[in-house]
């Protein structure tokens, strides 16, 4: 046995050495540890060992066993190493001047539609500001007018984190940072106009219209003498601009603790012409922007006298408006990673994916 013991240790040594990488080395565990393995063998021929020898040869088992699990975790390390120190030399010696094909990449399709729409706004006066992903319960919900308990909060099916912050759930997450840093202006006689797209996060059924994580883009003005009239003014006007065409609106009361009086703004269906089909629900509309006049407490919050001021906002939902401007009827396609669909998303003369009408 201690003939047998040796020359197994000296063959896996000599294997080891020989390989390459972390899957040949599972092969050789499989060889020499595995049911059927070299070590199964010696434990199979113990029982033809006198009893009085077979304690000493159980240890000796044991020992090569042992050494045998040692060594491969001590090639593992050394053939991880050799690989990374091998990718490292490769990144080292990335030529930055190399001539790619630019054409082979593409902007994902909300990314185009929400530089369009910045443009539009930027046109109009408004400012392009950015916010956090992750946020606190003050900024996303208390600071809008939900105090805890309130029951509008499970309406927004919240990703909570175990830091007690959480990811937001509407770019409304932004509304008080952004009223508070352009309060300034008011007292100078001049509008609050700003803009703020984002990713929002909510625990949502995933389906054709619906997705867990997806985009928005928040819009707010302040100044006196604001009405209904200047928020659907600007809504049509810009998207008017993004489909290039009259676009057919309709506002229907909405409640949200941040508005008073709340709506929300429908568009007619762009992919049936309000026939209805299953991006639509079959009802011919699609929602696409709460909006309304922002609630005295939201104003009071921001440091802004809602006596003197008052302002609207809407949160303009990107990812639906994606899907309107490229008639894709199916939301999951936009987060599905599939480069044959998004490589295609690139003008307004852009054609549907196959996959992307029948999904």
């Amino acid at each position: 046995m201690i003939e047998k013991t040796a020359n197994l240790s000296n063959l896996f040594k000599e294997k080891a050495a020989a390989a390459a990488s972390s899957a040949e080395l599972e092969q050789l565990r499989i060889e020499f540890l595995g049911k059927k393995g070299y070590v199964a063998e010696l434990m199979n021929d113990l029982r033809n060992i006198p009893n009085e020898q077979k304690k000493e040869a159980g240890q000796l088992i044991n020992e090569v066993k042992k050494f045998i699990e040692s060594e491969i975790q001590n090639r593992n390390r050394e053939i991880l190493k050799a690989e990374e120190l091998r990718l490292v030399e490769q990144a080292e010696s990335y030529d930055e001047s190399m001539p790619v094909d630019i054409n082979s990449g593409s902007y994902h399709p909300i990314t185009l539609v929400q530089r369009e729409v910045e443009e539009i706004f930027k046109t109009m006066g408004f400012a392009v500001e950015d916010y956090y992903e992750i946020t606190d319960d003050y900024n996303c919900f208390e600071a809008l007018n939900i105090p805890k308990h309130h029951p509008a909060r499970d309406m927004q099916d919240t990703y909570y984190l175990s830091t007690g912050q959480l990811l937001k759930t509407h770019t409304s997450a932004a509304q008080n940072t952004i009223l508070r840093k352009y309060a300034k202006n008011l007292e100078q006689g001049n509008p609050i106009r700003a803009i703020f797209p984002g990713r929002c996060f909510r625990n949502e059924k995933i389906d054709a219209c619906h997705e867990n994580t997806f985009f928005q883009m928040e819009g707010i003005m302040v100044d006196k003498d604001i009405s209904i009239s200047n928020l659907i003014y600007f809504m049509k006007t810009m998207l008017s601009e993004v489909f290039q065409q009259d676009i057919t609106v309709r506002l229907r009361p909405g409640f949200f603790p941040f508005v008073e009086p709340g709506f929300e703004l429908d568009i007619q269906c762009t992919i049936c012409k309000g026939k209805g089909c299953p991006s639509c629900k079959d009802s011919g509309w699609l929602e696409l922007c709460p909006c309304g006049m922002i609630h005295p407490n939201v104003l009071t919050a921001a440091g802004i006298d809602p006596e003197k001021y008052i302002g609207f906002a809407f949160g303009l939902g990107m990812t639906r408006l994606a899907m309107m401007t490229y008639g894709v009827k199916d939301i999951r396609v936009f987060n599905s990673g599939s480069l044959k669909a998004l490589s295609q998303f690139t003008e307004k003369s852009f054609t549907v994916p196959e996959e992307s009408k029948e999904a």
